[in-house]
């Protein structure tokens, strides 16, 4: 069986509502500013807010991500390394259970699979994200 079992996503958007909002690095600020055109102070100013000692993106008055709009990521091309991390993170390999957590507000991830398969393709895909990725600290 394939990772791509675990979780096929369907564009349904309910990942960009709520959930603590979505954690931005000074990399993730840069490739915004550079894909919109402005400045990375612009985007800082425009469309982040502090959460803690970290950026998260604003949400709108509906609660969805500000760069959401009919259930489709606006910034796409360029989407913070959280959102191209969703379903496999971290809090999966600390308990296996958070996936079938997960699950119950995202319906492109896939239950009922063995757990050393959830924490094997958790880890395969934590280290590729981290491959390309490099960073993974947030400013």
């Amino acid at each position: 069986m394939s990772c791509e079992a675990l979780f096929e996503c369907i564009q349904c958007g309910d990942c960009c509502k709520g959930f603590g909002g979505t954690y931005v690095s000074a990399a993730d600020i840069a490739a915004l500013a550079a894909y919109l055109k402005v400045t990375v102070e612009a985007v800082r100013n425009a469309y982040c807010a502090p959460s803690g000692d970290r950026l998260v993106l604003v949400q709108g008055e509906d609660g969805y991500c500000i760069f959401c709009t009919d259930n489709r990521c606006g910034i796409h091309p360029v989407k913070p390394r959280m959102c191209r991390a969703w379903p496999f993170i971290e809090g999966v390999l600390a308990d296996v259970a958070n996936w079938d957590a997960m699950a119950a507000s995202c319906p492109g991830i896939k239950t009922g699979h063995p757990p050393k398969k959830i924490r094997d393709c958790v880890k395969r895909a934590i280290a590729r994200l981290a491959d390309e990725y490099p960073e993974t600290s947030s400013d």
